[in-house]
């Protein structure tokens, strides 16, 4: 029984708390700690078992017991409370991304690789039983060599302003889990990267210098090609699909529904919206992801998602972000 501390307690930190105390066998939450922690925050804490709540994130970093860190905190923060916590001989577990400044990222690796403690990266996607599924087809060869990727990700709604204000722009805080899907399932590297963006959800995002509705075109290694379609507001529900094609033939899954129910009358065909939130959608994804880190931990094994998993989609959103200001393709290797 490994413990664990968690900095940051907002939406993403008591989601792990809740799935390592009620899922996650091997490990137990010791303590959490949020400086902007409210009597909900804690009620919640101790709901769930966990009887030491802190403002001071030194306090978890500090204590002898706890094995390691998951670091929930703002996107702002995520690369110094991981070096705090890897000088400190625990390992850890980031929040994506790391950093928004590629020689952060790579400062923290360095931390991480002398301090001799792993590193894992929450990029829960790829432990969803859906685009296990396409990866597990592409890595038995049924399709064969893969030629085309398409991915769509499109949120139900706009988030709020100030949040697009300090999120480092949608291509790092939402399409980066569709650039890291892209690698994961087609078991290859993106080497350029087209990038055409507007505004057509909410006037607001643009004035506050990003955008809302994108298409990606990324070209791969392996040859294959790669397409990202975004948008921040799907009114239907939180739209989640993807296709690989091959030379033998193709996988692909719909979005999770509430059931799989469909009504035909003469009136028409009726069937679920899909779910309507990331966490209805994910939160198995994100219990696996917390098991299997555990498992790293006290079995002493890899970790599933490493730090350079976490480097790469952030090069390639740098790559995107470029691509869309200059109108022109990018390629990975012009991003230092």
């Amino acid at each position: 029984m490994i413990k664990l501390g968690i900095i940051g307690f907002g939406r993403i930190g008591k989601v792990h708390a809740e799935s390592i105390m009620n899922y996650v066998k091997d490990a137990e939450v010791k303590a959490v700690a949020d400086p902007y922690v409210n009597e909900e925050g804690r009620k919640m804490a101790l709901e769930l078992g966990i009887t030491n709540v802190y403002k001071d994130h030194k306090k978890i970093i500090d204590d002898s017991e706890i094995d390691a860190v998951l670091v929930c905190s703002s996107t702002e923060t995520h690369s110094q409370m991981s070096i705090e916590a890897a000088e400190a001989g625990k390992d850890v577990f980031c929040e994506k991304p790391i950093d928004k400044s590629v020689d952060k990222i790579k400062e923290v690796l360095d931390v991480v690789e002398k301090a001799g403690v792993k590193f894992q990266v929450g990029f829960n996607r790829r432990f969803d039983h859906n685009f296990q599924a396409v990866k597990d087809s592409v890595e038995s060869g049924k399709i064969g060599d893969v030629h085309l990727v398409n991915i769509t990700s499109r949120d139900p709604e706009a988030p709020p302003i100030e949040y697009v204000k300090g999120s480092g722009g949608m291509f790092l805080d939402m399409t980066i889990h569709d650039f890291d899907m892209v690698r994961f399932l087609s078991d290859s590297e993106v080497e350029e990267v087209y990038a055409a963006g507007e505004v057509l959800v909410n006037p607001d995002i643009g004035e506050a210098g990003d955008i809302d509705t994108a298409v990606i075109t990324l070209k791969l290694a392996n040859g294959a090609i790669a397409v990202i379609n975004n948008s921040r507001e799907a009114v239907y529900g939180y739209d989640q699909r993807a296709e690989v094609f091959g030379s033998k033939g193709a996988v692909e899954v719909a979005n999770d529904k509430a059931s799989t129910a469909v009504l035909s009358t003469k009136d028409g065909v009726e069937a679920e919206k899909p779910l309507y939130f990331f966490l209805e959608r994910y939160m198995e994804s994100f219990a696996e992801e917390m098991k299997q880190f555990v498992n790293a931990v006290v079995n002493n094994t890899e970790v599933p998602v490493n730090g350079l998993d976490g480097l790469k989609p952030v090069l390639i959103a740098k790559a995107a972000q470029k691509s869309l200001e200059e109108n022109r393709p990018v390629k990975i290797s012009e991003i230092k």
